[in-house]
């Protein structure tokens, strides 16, 4: 079967979830200047931080935290600007995957796995979580804690909960970063993360931080900027309460059969192990699965020319710390090569960026042709891609799910 050049798009959600630790991507560049403005040239802030004053005293937050901090939250525009801003292309798999999956990224994590190898063993044991995850975990958050984000957390939080688009999910993570201060009398030029609110070496949010953060080194203190036990072993303990299975695998990299009839794609439709052997699904090396009793889903996140992967239970855990398939397999395979493993069998493809005019405009060609996928939005999410594996299965096209040339003339859209 004719290679064809194929494009696709992260379709990951890039924001915070209820269950999200990390608030934005990681990549080793600092965090915009903050541009923190006093709040009397803010009138609507100004009441808005009256409020939260009530509301911090309802929440059972010290009279001297309300008059000494929460009076003085400042409104920082740039939060606002990052928190608005859409990107004006998409991001595909290869240039996600490398940017994540280094070699330097890889002995990093191999450095640190030595380094913290007692520690990483009793988490193992304590927390069924292997060392290599969590070292992972650690890399693509934070480069091992190499920048942790400098914005002002209470400013940031502060200023997305006065703004009207998601003001009941951030106020309730501010109430929860005032409650971590006021647990542990943490200094407000100390609590610095990301510009949504995500802090320490595993960038927690304040929800997360306050559930599973856990004093790993004894100190009474559950502190994640500064001590590297205390944020290993919230990992651990976070990810074991997100239903981490012991003793399994995130997931593989596998091999397609030339005759594989793309039936099965994506998170929805998960088949038992011994199902995905009878397709012929391989292993990189030729030979069948094994099939112990699990379930797993097949994912093509560079289409069919690129690598195949199976996403057991755990890869769905992944999922759950941030929700986007890019990123759960860039972990998994991150620390498979911590932990030895080898490089991809199959190489990623470099694919160009689609703008996200380009993306609406074949959503709308989609809906038009009465493949619903929802209101043109330029990001290439689930409906989208179920979408266009059903107008390229009608057009005799490889139905991978994923846009190439050859669909994109069947839509009529000219790159």
């Amino acid at each position: 079967m004719a290679h064809k050049r194929r494009f696709s798009v992260f379709i990951a959600s890039m924001f915070v979830s209820s269950t999200l630790l990390s608030a934005c991507a990681v990549s080793a560049s600092p965090d915009p200047v903050a541009d923190v403005t006093p709040v009397q040239e803010h009138p609507d802030f100004a009441t808005c931080v009256i409020n939260l004053q009530q509301k911090a005293k309802a929440a059972g937050i010290s009279q001297q935290i309300i008059d000494t901090t929460v009076a003085n939250l400042k409104f920082v525009p740039r939060v606002i600007e990052l928190d608005n801003q859409q990107p004006e292309f998409t991001t595909s798999f290869g240039d996600y995957f490398d940017k994540r999956v280094t070699p330097w990224r890889v002995e990093q994590g191999t450095k640190m796995m030595a380094k913290h190898g007692p520690l990483l063993t009793k988490l193992t044991k304590e927390y069924g979580v292997p060392g290599q995850y969590i070292v992972a975990f650690w890399g693509l958050e934070t480069n091992f804690g190499s920048y942790k984000g400098s914005m002002p957390v209470l400013d940031s939080l502060a200023t997305l909960a006065c703004d009207p688009r998601r003001s009941d999910y951030f106020t309730g993570e501010l109430l929860q970063a005032l409650k971590l201060k006021q647990q542990f009398n943490f200094a407000d030029n100390k609590m610095v993360g990301s510009w949504a609110g995500a802090m320490g070496h595993t960038q927690f949010m304040p929800t997360n931080y306050r559930k599973y953060a856990v004093d790993g080194d004894g100190d009474g203190i559950a502190d994640l900027w500064t001590s590297e036990v205390d944020a290993l072993t919230s990992a651990a303990n976070f990810l074991q309460h997100l239903g981490w299975k012991a003793d399994e695998r995130w997931g593989r990299e596998v091999l397609l059969p030339v005759d594989y009839p793309f039936a099965y794609l994506g998170g929805k439709y998960p088949l038992p192990l011994v199902k995905w052997q009878e397709l012929n699904i391989k292993q990189t090396n030729g030979q069948p699965l094994s099939t112990p009793d699990m379930q797993a889903a097949l994912y093509l996140p560079a289409g069919h020319t690129g690598p195949a992967f199976l996403g057991y239970d755990n890869f769905n855990v992944i999922m759950r710390w941030n929700r986007s398939e890019f990123y759960a397999i860039a972990v998994g395979h991150l620390a498979d090569r911590i932990n030895g493993g080898a490089m991809l069998t199959r190489s990623v493809p470099k694919q160009p960026r689609l703008s996200r005019e380009t993306v609406k405009q074949l959503q709308q060609k989609l809906n038009d042709a009465g493949f619903d996928v929802g209101k043109p939005d330029g990001i290439l999410g689930r409906n989208s891609v179920l979408g266009l594996q059903a107008f390229q299965q009608q057009k005799g096209l490889i139905a991978d799910g994923f846009p190439d040339v050859e669909t994109f003339n069947a839509l009529g859209i000219k790159l």
